[in-house]
């Protein structure tokens, strides 16, 4: 906090004194003079006269600034200012550090010519500072005559060896002072065994503030909230962080998750527990201790079940199932994630945010479907702040704006990803009646291809060659994520296929349509040779298991069969005298014929059903010639 404001010193030094010697036990062993001072309600000195200030100002041939001049004026010096400065200087003891610690040359080793001047200026704070701290835990605290404000303040610099950090800056004293407040309540609001209970008016105050925040974010006025959450956390209220944490991770802000405060509490296991278990399952760490570590006062019940969430999250089973109205449209969301359409998921949660209930006061909102991998993908920093800001836990209030989709409509979008490195290649088939679950029966060898569990499209890279020592240019299986490609249309996608051969390629239209009233659309598009060459497009159209139509345009020609629509004709498609067809084009023209979609956030940022087609190239003929690759230690053996 940078707070400058004018404020009385007096009542507020005595406030932090009477909480200082609250917190101290009867029976305690300290010196002398934190005994007097507690005896006393009292961490100051006499006051400074006028006399006094004016001499050590000629002394030091500066006027001082204006808090500090204050301040000495109620105190001459102070003790225990936060937990590590143990005395600060009054009139008697303050004088320019002169890089009496030298910090300066410290730090001005690690500068050169190129760097900013605001850096040489901040290393020497240490030559031309003015000192204040007399003891202090190796800490160094000046006030700087060269970095003032407006009003005449001086700011404040504090460095500490233990903290391995730059040094902290402050605008001005009493900026300093109330940090230091704060500092003092944060690390006495836990107290140990045997310590007096640390109750007093600031800390009633700050649980005030913190009531009204969380009945303010339950309103939906997250904004307002925040600020107050982050005071009261700098003052180490309990739940403090807990709260606030919640409304970060909603606004992306933040990875971390911590339920230090109530992480005891087991009512809020089932939606604030898996924020904190996801992400050390996604971290580096592996053990336990690491796990609970933002558990502290945590049971055995409420480690259990994390470890039981960190378990089925590993293995990608975790669901989020929350009870009542709000946990049946968190079911019909999940559904709609599953095959794809992730704008309409969103939406179904968003509608029924009403209707959540908070598990106990220290809950502001859900959390739990952040860690289902399905409908964790749904989450953006603008639709965290939708959540945040719609009325829910039986508060009322006016209702937000909604979020744009996050689909755009068709297929165009393919050939304008939002991506710095696009695919080079993909390639699609859109089957007209059949349902997402029963693609592999047409598009897989054997009858016991179903479908693998959710992935990313990261994780399906990886996926097509876990376990593949051999590679056969006549073996082009294509690992394709499945979903919904608008009304009674499914889709199966891959994003990375391989080499595109003209002569050898069989369109998997055909047999994917057979049956009745069935109709197979098959799209490939890309580069025939990685980085040269011309474009090349593919579209073959079967119905029943009959090739209605098809076209290949690669190296600068078009290869056709069958009547094609007006509508997809590629002459429609081509550059004046060019030869080339444009994708774009070709793909709003196919989605614009057949009424169909494909989803992009699903497929670059969520999780699909996945599972792999027969090949797409034929078996070699008689005389021809094919290469296979083995890897590793297949291919010695």
């Amino acid at each position: 906090m940078t707070d400058t404001t004018p404020f009385d010193w007096r009542p507020f030094l005595l406030r932090w004194s009477a909480e200082w010697a609250d917190s101290l036990t009867d029976d305690g062993t300290r010196s002398e003079d934190d005994e007097a001072a507690r005896r006393a309600r009292w961490l100051g000195f006499p006051p400074a006269s006028e006399e006094r200030i004016a001499a050590v100002e000629k002394r030091l041939g500066r006027r001082l600034p204006p808090s500090y001049r204050e301040f000495l004026r109620v105190s001459d010096g102070w003790q225990h200012a936060g937990g590590f400065v143990w005395l600060l200087a009054g009139t008697a003891e303050v004088h320019w550090h002169d890089d009496e610690s030298a910090l300066a040359d410290i730090f001005e080793e690690y500068l050169d010519e190129d760097s900013d001047p605001e850096e040489w200026r901040e290393a020497g704070v240490w030559r031309r500072g003015l000192q204040i701290d007399v003891e202090a835990d190796a800490m160094h605290v000046v006030l700087d005559p060269e970095d003032v404000d407006e009003d005449g303040e001086w700011a404040v610099y504090s460095w500490a060896s233990w903290r391995a950090a730059p040094p902290e800056r402050y605008a001005g004293f009493g900026a300093f002072m109330r940090e230091m407040h704060r500092e003092f309540h944060s690390l006495r609001a836990h107290p140990s065994d045997g310590e007096p209970e640390f109750v007093n008016d600031t800390t009633r105050e700050q649980d005030a503030r913190m009531e009204r925040a969380r009945q303010a974010a339950l309103r939906g006025d997250w904004e307002g909230a925040l600020p107050l959450l982050d005071e009261a956390k700098e003052y180490g209220r309990p739940r403090a962080v807990c709260l606030g944490d919640q409304i970060r991770r909603l606004l992306g802000e933040t990875d971390v998750f911590r339920l230090d405060d109530v992480a005891a509490d087991l009512r809020y296991a089932p939606d604030l527990l898996p924020v904190l278990v996801a992400g050390h399952a996604a971290g580096p760490f592996r053990s336990d201790s690491a796990l609970t570590f933002h558990m502290r006062g945590a049971g055995e019940d409420t480690v259990a079940a994390a470890r039981a969430m960190l378990e089925e999250m590993r293995a990608g089973t975790y669901r989020y199932a929350p009870a009542g109205p709000f946990g049946k449209a968190v079911g019909r969301a999940r559904e709609l994630a599953r095959w794809g359409d992730c704008d309409a998921a969103w939406r179904t949660l968003a509608d029924a945010l009403p209707d959540w209930l908070p598990l106990g006061p220290d809950h502001l909102a859900p959390l739990g479907w952040l860690a289902d991998p399905l409908l964790g993908p749904l989450l953006t920093p603008e639709r965290g702040r939708e959540l945040l800001s719609t009325p829910r836990g039986g508060q009322r209030g006016a209702s937000p704006a909604r979020t744009a989709g996050l689909d755009p409509e068709g297929l165009a979008w393919l050939a304008a990803p939002d991506s710095d490195d696009p695919p080079s290649s993909y390639r699609f088939v859109l089957l007209e009646g059949v349902a997402p679950a029963d693609l592999p029966g047409r598009l897989a060898d054997g009858d016991g291809a179903g479908l693998e569990a959710p992935m990313t499209s990261a994780e399906t890279r990886r996926r097509a060659f876990h376990g593949r020592w051999e590679f056969s240019s006549y073996d082009d299986r294509a690992l394709v994520a499945v979903g919904r490609a608008g009304d009674g249309w499914s889709f199966a996608f891959d994003g990375d296929p391989a080499q595109f051969d003209a002569d050898r390629f069989v369109s998997p239209a055909v047999a994917a349509s057979a049956g009745t009233g069935t109709r197979a659309v098959v799209v490939w598009c890309g580069s025939p040779r990685p980085g040269r060459g011309e474009p090349f497009l593919h579209l073959s159209v079967a119905r029943d298991g009959i090739e209605q139509y098809a076209f290949t345009h690669v190296d600068g020609e078009t290869h056709r069969t069958g009547e094609i629509p007006g509508s997809l004709d590629p002459g429609r498609f081509s550059g004046p005298g060019s030869g080339s067809i444009g994708e774009r084009a070709l793909l709003a023209a196919v989605s614009g014929e057949f009424g169909v979609r494909l989803p992009r956030h699903a497929l670059t940022a969520g999780r699909l059903h996945t599972f792999t087609t027969r090949s797409w190239t034929r078996p070699p003929g008689e005389g021809e010639g094919y290469a296979v690759i083995r890897l590793g230690r297949e291919a010695s053996s």
